[in-house]
């Protein structure tokens, strides 16, 4: 089997409305119309840019429904990781985080460039950016192996604000 990319997730949630608000203004999905005849409790978004049918599906359980404790006592899923063009691009996510109370935190991982954020329900996402291939040293490739934190402006200095990331590694040169 060859797996070429994630296709999309899916989340349960506690208000629908409340997370398809979230996900549409500070991270800057759109609504699929593809929700089922008479399934009230599902939205189905797609990510800017993306060419997927959707990105994220999301089901609503209730407002009841406990925080997951995946991680904190169970197994379960920690975080996605949504991939960004440019450093300017992830600048911008972390001031819409930041506007939204939802950063909480950010690293630098050497090879990846990375802001870490929480939806209404607690659920971790992360939002990277990566080095394009052709500007990857050794520097950056040792630098996977420690947790540092990210200097934006550094990174923003040294790569340039619009220069595409991923290139070559998750995007075709």
């Amino acid at each position: 089997m060859g797996i070429h990319r994630l296709n999309h997730a899916v989340l349960f949630v506690s208000e629908l409305s409340r997370s398809v608000a979230f996900y549409r203004d500070v991270l800057g999905f759109r609504v699929v119309p593809m929700t089922p005849d008479g399934f009230a409790g599902a939205a189905f978004l797609q990510a800017p840019g993306s060419t997927n049918d959707h990105d994220l599906g999301l089901f609503e359980v209730g407002p009841g429904a406990a925080p997951s404790p995946a991680g904190r006592g169970t197994v379960g899923l920690y975080h996605l990781a949504w991939e960004v063009d440019t450093l300017d691009e992830l600048e911008a996510t972390m001031v819409r985080l930041v506007g939204a109370d939802a950063l909480v935190g950010s690293s630098d991982h050497g090879t990846t460039k990375s802001l870490y954020g929480k939806d209404p329900d607690g659920l971790e996402f992360e939002i990277v950016w990566l080095i394009p291939r052709d500007l990857l040293d050794q520097e950056a490739l040792d630098a996977r192996r420690r947790i540092r934190p990210l200097d934006l402006g550094r990174e923003k200095q040294r790569y340039g604000g619009q220069t595409r990331g991923g290139v070559g590694i998750s995007v075709p040169a």
